[in-house]
């Protein structure tokens, strides 16, 4: 009996000690499950917990979107740089690309009266026209001056004049008249007193009363201011 008994206590030790094998067992593997559960299985049972706030990711001591503002500020910034160089460099081209226009234009401008002048055949200059040193030379040459100082005169009244009064003789002088007896006396082609050949002297011709060309032209002129014209001198006047 006392060995039936001491077996009984056994396997109620024994089952007891078991008991509490399992029971640590299932412990144990609750707790590895636990462990060990999916992702999937840990978001399933911990989802209705609050998530944690996101930290904000930085480079160095600066946030992404500080940085990412510097970098489009300094994109900005060099942007007008850029211009500001071009635009610069366009005004420096400016005054040279309008020197270089002016300068076209001025060598146009002088290259083009100068071809239009070469085509253009040379004026030629007329010789002065020349007299014969004599009485007929002496009459055309006063008629050409007369006609540019608008003194009327034809050769046949010069001519029949001066023959009349000197024969021809530019030197010839008349000392016996009313003239030469008042110390004036007429000289010349036309025999002209000293007086009326400088009031009525004309201009571009000489000074001297016994000149040819000076006395008839001087002569012509007081006869067109007295008489209308040498013409209508038929004596002496």
């Amino acid at each position: 009996m006392p060995q039936i008994t001491n077996i009984r206590s056994r396997a109620r030790a024994l089952t007891k000690t078991q008991k509490l094998s399992a029971a640590c067992c299932a412990g144990l593997g609750i707790a590895t499950l636990a462990i060990t559960a999916t992702p999937s299985e840990a978001q399933t049972t911990t989802h209705e917990a609050p998530a944690a706030a996101a930290a904000p990711v930085t480079i160095g001591n600066q946030p992404v979107k500080a940085i990412k503002a510097s970098i489009t500020d300094q994109e900005a910034a060099s942007m007008l740089k850029a211009e500001a160089i071009a635009a610069k460099q366009k005004a420096a081209q400016k005054p040279a690309a309008q020197k270089a226009q002016q300068q076209a234009v001025q060598q146009r401008s002088t290259e083009q009266p100068a071809s239009r002048s070469a085509d253009r055949a040379p004026v030629r200059q007329s010789s002065p026209k020349s007299y014969a040193n004599n009485l007929d030379g002496w009459i055309r040459q006063s008629l050409d001056i007369m006609a540019q100082k608008g003194i009327p005169g034809s050769y046949n009244g010069l001519y029949r004049n001066i023959m009349r009064e000197s024969s021809g003789n530019p030197m010839a002088i008349n000392n016996w008249d009313i003239n030469a007896r008042n110390g004036i006396p007429s000289k010349g082609l036309l025999q002209v007193i000293d007086p009326t050949f400088r009031a009525y002297h004309v201009a571009g011709t000489s000074m001297n009363i016994y000149d040819p060309v000076a006395n008839i032209t001087a002569a012509c002129n007081y006869a067109a201011h007295r008489y209308g014209s040498m013409d209508n001198v038929n004596s002496a006047y």
